[in-house]
């Protein structure tokens, strides 16, 4: 069944230093009824690129961490239906008739989860851990926010049914070797606040034996090896992020 009046669906991204990557990302994005950008002071031409564009408004914000950035984002949404997409990701044409479909069916779930192709430098990555990749990228904005515990890879936490798109969104996260291995690097301290607020007094288990189950786990049960020289080096970087977490997590109790 068909809603009888068209539902607004909004756009969200957060951004820093995105000029690779912000004008494709606004002109994929040019089908939504609202675009946000919400930046935290970038140093490049993002906000200058972002602000060219006159259907998108953009805001500048400290950047605590992803999910108060996000959570942030929500808040200035005028519509109910949000699309949330990272500056690297793309929908494609088939992902977003769907999504125009799914928000005017009156029996549309409060949320769906997206699968994701991985781009490695302009190729898919089949599988290294990639496979089954998938998050919640659309979602209404009364029936969600961000868990302010999860500070990256941060969780929606969603009251009600979560359903599942068919079409997959395209991830372009990978575009070579140094800038990936600084997201990790990013991501990894993040990670040691999440650790610090759990508590955890890291050990040889963290330093050593985490790391190497991470890559293992990647490379060997998830397949990583098929993925040739490729695997190697996602599933390397990854388990290096789980490395720098524990390590950093041990400088901040040091100095603590």
């Amino acid at each position: 069944m068909i809603l009888p009046e068209k539902q607004l669906l909004s756009a969200l991204l957060i951004t820093y230093n995105e000029e690779s990557n912000i004008k494709e990302a606004l002109l994929n994005l040019s089908f939504a009824d609202e675009i946000i950008v919400v930046d935290s002071f970038s140093t490049d031409q993002t906000v200058a690129i972002a602000s060219s564009f006159k259907n998108v408004k953009v805001f500048q914000h400290t950047f605590d961490n992803f999910a108060l950035q996000r959570n942030y984002a929500l808040s200035l949404a005028s519509n109910q239906w949000i699309l949330f997409i990272d500056a690297d990701e793309r929908i494609t044409p088939k992902l977003q008739q769907e999504i125009k479909a799914i928000i005017n069916e009156a029996d549309s779930c409060p949320a769906y989860f997206m699968y994701r192709n991985f781009i490695f430098e302009n190729k898919k990555l089949r599988f290294s851990g990639w496979q089954t990749d998938k998050i919640i990228r659309l979602f209404k904005k009364e029936n969600a926010i961000y868990n302010i515990e999860k500070i990256v890879h941060e969780k929606l936490i969603v009251n009600g049914k979560t359903g599942k798109l068919k079409h997959k969104l395209i991830h372009h996260s990978y575009s070579n070797y140094e800038d990936y291995k600084q997201k990790m690097i990013f991501y990894g301290k993040l990670k040691a606040q999440e650790e610090l607020l759990k508590k955890t007094n890291p050990n040889f288990f963290h330093f050593y034996i985490r790391p190497l189950y991470q890559f293992l786990n990647q490379y060997l049960l998830r397949f990583g090896f098929l993925d040739g020289k490729k695997g190697i080096i996602i599933c390397y970087l990854n388990a290096m992020s789980v490395a720098i977490r524990f390590q950093e997590l041990k400088k901040i109790r040091m100095t603590s």
